[in-house]
């Protein structure tokens, strides 16, 4: 009897279980802590035919009861691909799989957008799927925010969504790296800047993982005004280039750019649309306008479509959100910044002076740029979490003059940042962390909401 061991019970674990089990192979989940929501999860597979064992670590001795029937394991993103124990298992000729390839071999009847990058893709994804279907193109999204992919295939499979037209699948490097047959209709990479060197050891493996999704999509889209991205040109695939600047600046030309004049141009085409239509600030989201018009453009709509799309477009939870202001300034939802180039361009995008709130579990990268849009825009930083001490050195050491206070928790931060706004009469309080959120939350997304909840008292009606 073949055997399936999927190893946890996160968003994607519980959708390759799934999956599989309607496929009709034998799964069983191995989750490793115990929490009162991890047994719960675990009580409703098994009441849908799933055994779960909680409290089984990722250790090659946790495989003894399975071994003589175990033909391959699935991981979710989370678990390093490289781990040890996948090692030993891979060299005893078991199948390591990542959850994103169990739902490309089940959905890849249907074009699929890839969109990576460090920074800007969850704002891509969410802007393309929004055009398409505001388009009468049914495109949901999903991948490595909202539904995972292996719940998109299980749902559209069973027929409780109907198929869609196209997929637009936020894909983050573990899980490219996880997903070697992975081969997107459209590929879209939108910045690439030092992260998750914790996981891939440098940025040339890290740019590696994300080069191989676009050299595997049958068209690439890249983002032209991404520093790195412009350097390695020459080396990358030959697809479609965006420009937020005029491509006559450069020897480097462009497919679509935005003219001096602030119009949307194509070179097969001309001129499209105002690129002011989208309403979202900072010249990073022209960067993402002109990525999601290539792209719709490639899908078949029109200029009048598109611009339709990015005109009604309600922006990102938690990336740059607009949570509305206090008696004196404008409140922001960045907890999707999670590094530091993240951070930097949230704050590019406020109008200053502002009180920015930071902390969390911080991550390797260069905070240079971060460090430098701090001393221009803000009066004073709220630090909370585990790594405030490690941002309230590096802070003072940039010879930062504005306030810098530090608290254990978000909702202390919320308080001192409230006084600091008005204080200072500060136009914007910002939570933009620059860190990553598992030092107190389950994800980014706990965190803006934890941070929209604390706020809402403290906002003004009407």
């Amino acid at each position: 009897m073949a055997l399936t061991i999927v190893v946890g019970l996160g968003r994607s674990g519980l959708g390759a279980a799934r999956l599989l089990h309607h496929q009709g192979q034998t799964v069983v989940v191995l989750e490793c802590g115990t929490s009162p929501d991890q047994t719960s999860c675990a009580a409703t597979l098994q009441a849908e035919g799933i055994p779960v064992e909680l409290g089984i670590p990722l250790d090659i001795n946790s495989f003894e009861p399975w071994r003589s029937d175990l033909t391959a394991v699935v991981i979710g993103p989370g678990i390093p691909w490289d781990h040890p124990t996948l090692e030993i298992l891979r060299k005893e000729g078991v199948q390591v799989r990542g959850e994103i390839e169990l739902a490309w071999e089940a959905l890849n009847d249907i074009p699929w957008v890839g969109i990576t990058g460090t920074n800007g893709k969850t704002t891509v994804t969410h802007l393309l799927s929004h055009v398409l279907n505001h388009a009468g193109v049914r495109a949901p999204m999903g991948g490595n925010m909202g539904a995972s992919a292996a719940e998109m295939a299980l749902k559209i499979r069973k027929g409780e969504t109907p198929k869609p037209d196209w997929l637009v699948m936020e894909l983050s490097s573990y899980q490219i790296e996880a997903g070697p047959s992975l081969a997107p209709s459209i590929g879209i990479w939108t910045t690439l800047t030092p992260d998750h060197l914790e996981r891939h050891g440098t940025l040339e493996a890290y740019r590696a993982i994300k080069h191989s999704l676009l050299q595997r999509s049958s068209l690439a889209i890249f983002n032209g005004d991404d520093a790195d991205l412009s350097a390695h040109r020459p080396s990358l695939k030959r697809g479609m280039w965006v420009k937020a600047a005029p491509p006559c600046h450069d020897d480097q030309p462009a497919d679509f750019w935005i003219d001096d004049a602030g119009t949307v141009q194509a070179r097969e085409g001309g001129a499209m649309f105002p690129a002011k239509v989208l309403a979202m600030p900072g010249a990073h989201n022209r960067q993402n306008l002109l990525l999601v018009t290539a792209a719709a453009a490639q899908i078949g709509l029109n200029a009048e479509q598109i611009a339709r799309g990015l005109e009604s477009f309600p922006g990102v939870p938690h990336r740059l959100e607009h949570l509305g202001s206090t008696a004196s300034a404008d409140v922001f939802n960045d907890s999707k910044a999670t590094n530091y180039d993240a951070a930097a361009v949230g704050l590019q995008a406020m109008a200053g002076p502002v009180v920015v709130l930071a902390g969390g579990q911080t991550k390797r990268g260069n905070a240079t740029g971060w460090l430098t849009e701090l001393k221009s825009k803000a009066c004073a930083v709220v630090l909370f979490g585990a790594g405030a001490e490690e941002l309230d050195a590096l802070i003072r050491q940039s010879n930062y003059q504005g306030q810098v206070h530090r608290c254990t928790d978000l909702s202390a931060a919320v308080a001192i940042a409230i006084r600091a706004t008005s204080e200072l009469q500060a136009s914007s309080l910002l939570l933009s962390p620059a860190c990553a959120s598992f030092d107190q939350y389950q994800d980014f997304e706990a965190r803006g909401d934890h941070f929209r909840d604390l706020m809402q008292p403290h906002m003004r009606v009407g």
